[in-house]
């Protein structure tokens, strides 16, 4: 009867990430928008008031929230509250990639075009500091800096080295990430925004 239950249990079972409850879950939206010389991205400068990460680059997002029914609605919802923006003008949303962050991230991302004039764009001054639009040809003939970060672990006070094999001698992996750099006029795209455009970038290609 356990044999058979494990079987059902299985066959109903969609593959998730192990650990996924105890992620924060966000969404952004890779906004692009048509101007006289192309296509272009637009990004945002969080406001200097924001606790979190003021004056640095990003895309329009922000946490999945209980009203969102999908992940993409929560991109779609801070997009328009960020850009003041209407559902009218957001087109052509599609899911792209998702990426897990090393600080308990779970972010969607989503590209969508923006099917109006970026100059009647109103963004929220309570988030936004500024948009900014650059050619999607910039980043198809410019390649980003690399440069890398270390993780190292440290266990905390306490740890019960003796229940482990070699105790306090035990060799934990170290892990060294890459962070992207893309200078544009004066303004650096960096972190998690630069990985996701990027990939973007990648994928188009």
């Amino acid at each position: 009867m356990i044999r058979e239950n494990i079987i059902r249990k299985m066959k109903d079972h969609t593959p998730t990430i192990i650990g996924n409850k105890v992620l924060n879950h966000y969404s952004v939206l890779l906004p692009l928008i048509e101007k006289e010389d192309g296509l272009h991205i637009l990004f945002e400068v969080r406001s200097l008031h924001m606790r979190r990460q003021p004056g640095e680059i990003c895309f329009p997002g922000g946490k999945v929230d209980i009203q969102d029914k999908m992940a993409q609605d929560a991109a779609i919802r801070e997009a328009k509250e960020e850009l003041g923006i209407t559902d009218k003008e957001i087109k052509d949303v599609f899911p792209f990639d998702y990426m897990l962050s090393p600080f308990g991230m779970m972010v969607n991302t989503y590209v969508g075009f923006l099917d109006c004039n970026s100059n009647h764009i109103e963004p929220n001054q309570d988030e936004v500091e500024e948009v900014f639009t650059v050619p999607l040809s910039f980043f198809k003939n410019t390649l980003p800096e690399i440069h890398h970060v270390n993780f190292e672990v440290k266990p905390e006070e306490g740890f019960p080295f003796d229940l482990i094999a070699n105790g306090k001698d035990y060799q934990w992996q170290t892990r060294k990430i890459e962070e992207y750099f893309y200078m544009y006029e004066g303004k650096v795209i960096w972190g998690l925004t630069a990985k996701i455009l990027y990939a973007f970038i990648k994928f188009i290609e």
